[in-house]
Parts: C-alpha cells; structure tokens; sequence
C-alpha cells in the first residue's frame, strides 16, 4: 500500500473540532483516504483518526503547525506513519499456539512489524522461533530470581530496541516497574471472557461454574492483574458435554484470533486509550 500518515486525537469535544483539523489538513495539501470519530458524551471526550496519502505532504511543517492548535485544544496527539516498522518482542512459556500463529502471520505479510526477539521462560519454543528467523532468548523464571529475570528482559528489550511487547501466553505476572517501562506497549492474551474468571485456570473455573460460552480477550497490560483496557473479545459455545479438556481445545482457537487482531490493530494505530476503556476505528 502507498506510505500514508495516521493522526490520532483525544480531547475534551466541542464544536468545530472536525472542521479545524480538516481544514488544517487541506491547507497542506492532504488527500485524506479515511477518517473516523467518536465522542463519549458522557465523558465530554472526543476521539478522531484520521488517515491520508504521504505523496509530497510536508510532514514537519504539519506537524509544527498541528501542535499549536492541539496546545489551544487541550489536545493528546500523536502522528504516525506507516512506513515505520515497529519492533516487538514475543513472550511465551509453555502453550505454544498464540506464538505459532503469530510468527505465521507476519511471515505471510499480516503484520506489519519487525519481530525483534522471542522470549520464553522455557525452552520449548526455541526451535518454533529459530524455524520462522527470530531470535530466542531463554530466561528461566523463579520465585527467588523474578527480579533477576526481569533485569535481562529489560535489557535485551532495550538492546533490540522494542515498541511492543506481546505475551503469547506467557505465564508470568510482569512487575509494576517493568509494565511501568511500556504503558499501552503490552499486550495479552487471557484465556477467558474478562472480567470473569480471571486467574491461572480459567477454563477450569468456567467448568466447574457449568457456563455454556466461553471467550478469550486481548487486552492492554496494566498493574492491575487482568484488568487492563480490554482490546478485542470471542467466544465459543460449549455444551454440559464438554470437559476441560475440550474447553482448552476450542479456547485456544479463540486466543489466537483475539491476540492476532489485537497486535494488528495496535500496529495500524487503530486503537486510543482513556480511562480503562479503549476506542478501536474502523
């Protein structure tokens, strides 16, 4: 697809605010290929991206200019372009679906991004990464050496100079101070439909309560445990025939579908956060 440049705003909403920044994008020569709002009128807030063709635009001098107006606005902002590849980071431990179908995709060209490095808690995944070319990175986790591990996370993710971070179903709580390092920069994938059965056994839990659907949810990684702004949701129905066995079955297709769109979306620049909510656009 031909380079375009991405704008996305949040603000307290009022009148004109489509109009001014349509009208600033014409004044530089846009040709606007998409654009999408939402307001929370409960909230007072509004919420825009807005999409058009790079050919010839002056993107400093629209940046420069932008940036006065959104100050008077009380405008967050940011402008991205989609020629950048951003570069993630892979973590996983034992379940090996989410990673597989992930690698998979942006070896097919789904995912426009650089997979920086694997990391994995066990070495289970090394030869699935080593067989797609990224790079595996094994660092045993336990209860004594948490802090130690996370020190050599931090640092390889910094050396490969990592945008994102996805767990693939990486069994691992990250630590305040690592979550810290990469606000709205982490994604998970849970194994449940979120809020219920949170925890390290959902699928146990749902079937022990006799629940006939049962869902997985990507969602944006914060202190809280579980309880980030949720990103995207499935579900799958189950019958009083089904065990545990055949929920973890069905919910692993789940997973990987609620994971991929979640990374995807998040590397178009489709998604905003306010409060623990997000707006994804069209």
């Amino acid at each position: 697809m031909s380079p375009s440049a991405i704008l996305l705003i949040d603000c307290p909403d009022r009148k004109g605010l489509v109009a001014g920044v349509a009208n600033l994008l014409y004044k530089h020569g846009a040709n606007i290929t998409h654009a999408d709002q939402h307001q929370d009128h409960r909230a007072g807030l509004f919420f825009m991206r807005v999409e058009w063709a790079l050919d010839g635009f002056p993107v400093e001098a629209f940046r420069a200019e932008f940036a006065a107006m959104a100050q008077e606005l009380r405008m967050r902002w940011r402008l991205e372009l989609s020629e950048a590849r951003p570069r993630i980071a892979l973590f996983v431990s034992h379940y090996l679906h989410c990673l597989a179908d992930l690698l998979h995709r942006h070896q097919a060209g789904e995912l426009a991004c650089d997979i920086a490095l694997v990391i994995s808690n066990h070495e289970t995944a090394r030869s699935l990464a080593e067989f797609h070319g990224a790079p595996f990175h094994y660092v045993p986790v336990t209860a004594a050496g948490k802090a130690e591990a996370e020190v050599r996370h931090r640092r390889l993710l910094e050396q490969a100079q990592v945008d994102l971070v996805v767990l693939a179903r990486y069994m691992q709580v990250l630590s305040p101070e690592f979550v810290a390092a990469y606000p709205e920069r982490i994604i998970n994938v849970h194994h449940s439909f979120l809020p219920a059965f949170v925890g390290a056994k959902p699928y146990h839990a749902a079937h022990a309560r006799g629940v006939k659907l049962i869902g997985a949810t990507s969602h944006y990684v914060t202190d809280a445990l579980d309880d980030g702004p949720i990103i995207e949701q499935d579900v799958a129905r189950i019958s009083h025939r089904d065990q545990v066995e055949d929920l973890v079955a069905k919910g692993r297709d789940l997973e990987r579908m609620v994971l991929s769109r979640a990374v995807r979306w998040h590397l178009e620049h489709r998604m905003l956060c306010y409060g623990n909510k997000t707006v994804i656009f069209d």
